[in-house]
């Protein structure tokens, strides 16, 4: 059975790989905060089912307890070591099997193993919090290798920390007009999958919400980074199956190791 990826929107996948899902930081919210949903309708109760969850990290638009509350009891799920110390809406989801962990570390669910790698980005809950959890990547692995980069930077050691991969999820883009630090847009997005040479890519974290009252402002940097990854991709790691996807939509990419 291939593996298949569906996007639901911004950071959300489902990883369907030897007969079970993972889903990769569930937001199922029409707005968030001064955040709302510009692009595709939220995911429907389908988006929900999953084996095994992924958080990548503590931002409220990758850990939203909301969305998780509306996970099956019992799903398990993945967080960097020490959220619940510092997210009390996780802490109330009591119905959930929630293990936290760091990079470096191995879990196995079922058929897969998930290996936990490092992420370079800011791992607080907020901006100015005085805590902090790593941010994650993660790459399942069943009959594929697939890397979920979460929110990340690119990084010397990313090649060696994430290992060899055959489907690679990267962020190409963000919720606003100006990329903080340590993210990847388009053109730094290619290079990490020219460093990591997968056979397949979908690009993730783009076109999905946008702050309100600000749809005019530098309006490419919600439409074009997919498109402008895949341009960039043709031209600097051409042997990587590039696959734009629409909100809901799925593939099955090549991913034969």
């Amino acid at each position: 059975m291939p593996v298949e990826i569906t996007w639901w929107g911004h950071a959300t996948c489902t990883v369907r790989d030897s007969g079970a899902r993972v889903l990769t930081d569930p937001l199922f919210a029409r707005r968030l905060a001064h955040l709302r949903r510009r692009r595709g309708a939220v995911p429907p109760p389908t988006a929900t089912e999953a084996d095994l969850v992924l958080v990548s990290h503590l931002h409220a638009d990758h850990l939203h307890p909301p969305s998780l509350a509306r996970l099956a009891p019992g799903t398990r799920v993945l967080v960097p070591r020490g959220a619940p110390r510092q997210v009390p809406g996780l802490r109330r989801l009591t119905g959930l099997r929630i293990t936290e962990v760091a990079p470096g570390e191995e879990i196995t669910e079922g058929p897969l193993t998930v290996r936990v790698v490092p992420a370079r980005h800011d791992g607080r809950r907020l901006p100015v919090g005085p805590h902090r959890s790593p941010a994650l990547g993660y790459v399942v692995v069943g009959e594929a290798r697939t890397y979920f980069a979460g929110d990340t930077g690119l990084f010397d050691a990313m090649a060696a920390e994430v290992g060899p991969v055959d489907v690679a999820l990267l962020p190409v883009g963000g919720w606003g007009p100006y990329l903080g630090p340590d993210h990847l847009d388009a053109a730094r997005a290619v290079e990490a999958l020219a460093r990591l040479a997968p056979r397949s890519a979908v690009p993730v974290h783009y076109g999905t919400y946008w702050p309100i009252g600000m749809d005019a402002v530098r309006p490419y940097e919600f439409h074009a980074p997919g498109e402008e990854f895949a341009r960039l991709a043709g031209l600097r790691a051409p042997s990587v199956a590039v696959h734009l996807l629409g909100h809901g939509e799925s593939v099955r990419p090549e991913a034969a190791r």
